[in-house]
């Protein structure tokens, strides 16, 4: 009896705890706080953004930060759908998904160049690699510090060809999310050096 008990438990558990790690951190405006929810031997963030600020170069905070603005921390985050005769549900406006909002091309020149065909956006440690490796590519393609959380959301936001057109200069609200993120980096930044995770 206790056996099985024990078997069907065992899936329940795993159940569980994947419910609850999908589940988006409850302070993300506080990194420290972030990393001490999301601090597990299955689900180190703290661990896989320190990983990917190493094979990139972008510091810790710079991809903490791009995260947040784009899905905050959601695993799942979809951009809304656009309605039909203005009540229907219809289709998506891009096919950005997961923690980076990668859309479906990118992610797929990141897997083919990286070689991390496994890699799913809904996968923290893959999706901040990602960041990394896109904000890798800005730096060296056009120009950009590798701490300067503004631009590089400029050119993650607008991609690289259309940050070279300078698309981002006539757009005040992308401005502003530039703005924002590069706050929050700073924001983050003073924290992490705080709980000693920089």
């Amino acid at each position: 009896m206790q056996i099985r008990l024990s078997l069907i438990a065992a899936p329940l558990l795993l159940v569980f705890l994947a419910a609850c790690a999908s589940a988006p951190p409850s302070r993300i405006n506080d990194a420290c706080a972030i990393f001490d929810q999301r601090d597990s031997f299955f689900d180190n963030w703290h661990s896989a953004a320190k990983d990917a600020e190493q094979a990139h170069g972008i510091p810790i905070h710079v991809l903490m930060a791009t995260l947040r603005k784009e899905s905050g921390f959601k695993s799942h985050a979809r951009p809304p759908r656009t309605k039909l005769l203005g009540f229907i549900p219809w289709k998506r406006q891009s096919s950005a998904f997961g923690f980076s909002q990668a859309l479906n091309g990118t992610w797929a020149q990141y897997q083919r160049e990286t070689g991390r065909a496994l890699a799913r956006r809904n996968r923290f440690a893959d999706a901040v690699d990602f960041v990394g490796w896109y904000h890798a590519k800005s730096a060296s393609t056009l120009g950009i510090a590798r701490s300067d959380a503004g631009n590089l959301y400029l050119a993650y936001y607008h991609g690289w060809a259309g940050y070279s057109r300078g698309k981002h200069r006539a757009n005040a609200s992308i401005q502003r999310y530039a703005r924002e993120t590069a706050a929050m980096a700073e924001k983050y930044r003073a924290q992490l050096a705080r709980c000693g995770r920089l």
